[in-house]
């Protein structure tokens, strides 16, 4: 059988991009045999917005903050040849700090050393519209550090060169590289009047709850704002490859939670009502939606 290659665009080693993307190839690989999806490491959300715009890329993982900004052209050249496979998990934003830190809040981190994550990523994104929500710069009122790829974050915060790493979602290796070190780890979020003023200046973000125990030694929930990342797909990607991806993650999804926890959230039900609007979801993957009785 000839199988139909699928270029996967990820992010830098170490990040939750590629920790979802080779089990979700695997997979999906493994549910439909004709599909041979093949992830390749990038420098994120940022990069693979533009390579998936220009048809250089099939699909790709990119942040719901990212995808906000390229659909509406803000601050970036418009991407109209973009359309959604699937939503990934909901993923919010926060600050990882040691658990014998002095810090209990995000103006207690004002002027510290922060290590923000891959300069390309989309998690620097969001950074920067939950610091300015709050009335903050993040590169001018905190000691910024962008790094070159998401694993270079946890060593910083470990040997103390840095305060906290900024980074989020369930089981999002940095945060675990973290908070398995001898000290432990805890997290500074915004309080639940600074998630109403971020809201109020930036209402696409989300109210998000991370549960209780998505990380060792967290007691209590995480609540935080956020939105989707997707694996979204050029818009020339034909009907039935978008098809067979929506069918083939439809069915190996009990597979590829088993593999990896956040990918529970990785349902048809998900992508629907986290996509800006149904007109951006591929053709092939409505058709899919509409034989499952989802449409």
């Amino acid at each position: 059988m000839e199988k139909t290659k699928v270029v996967l665009g990820t992010a830098t080693p170490g990040g939750g991009f590629p920790a979802y993307g080779w089990p979700y190839a695997e997979v999906l690989n493994a549910t439909d045999a004709s599909l041979d999806i093949q992830p390749i490491n990038t420098k994120g959300s940022n990069e693979n917005v533009v390579t998936l715009n220009e048809g250089k890329i099939d699909i790709g993982l990119v942040t719901g903050e990212v995808t906000y900004e390229a659909i509406n052209g803000l601050g970036r050249p418009k991407a109209d040849n973009i359309r959604i496979i699937n939503a990934t998990y909901s993923q919010a934003g926060m600050f990882m700090v040691r658990a014998d830190s002095p810090y209990q809040s995000i103006p207690d981190l004002k002027g510290k050393s922060i290590a923000w994550g891959a300069a390309s990523s989309g998690f620097i994104v969001l950074a920067r519209y939950v610091m300015d929500g709050l009335g903050l710069d993040m590169k001018k009122d905190f000691d910024a550090h962008m790094l070159e790829k998401a694993g270079d974050g946890p060593p910083m915060v470990l040997d103390g060169r840095a305060a906290a790493m900024w980074g989020g979602g369930v089981g999002w290796p940095p945060f675990m590289a973290i908070a398995k070190g001898p000290a432990g780890a805890r997290f500074i979020a915004p309080s639940a009047d600074e998630i109403k003023k971020i809201q109020a200046k930036h209402s696409f973000l989300k109210g998000t709850v991370m549960p209780a125990g998505s990380y060792p030694g967290q007691q209590g929930p995480v609540n935080s704002v956020g939105s989707w990342p997707f694996v979204l797909c050029r818009a020339s990607l034909p009907d039935d490859v978008a098809y067979r991806l929506a069918r083939a993650l439809h069915k190996g999804h009990a597979a590829l939670t088993a593999k990896l926890d956040q990918a529970q959230e990785s349902t048809l039900e998900n992508t629907l009502a986290a996509a800006p609007s149904r007109d951006l979801i591929h053709p092939g993957v409505l058709k899919y939606m509409r034989e499952v009785g989802l449409l």
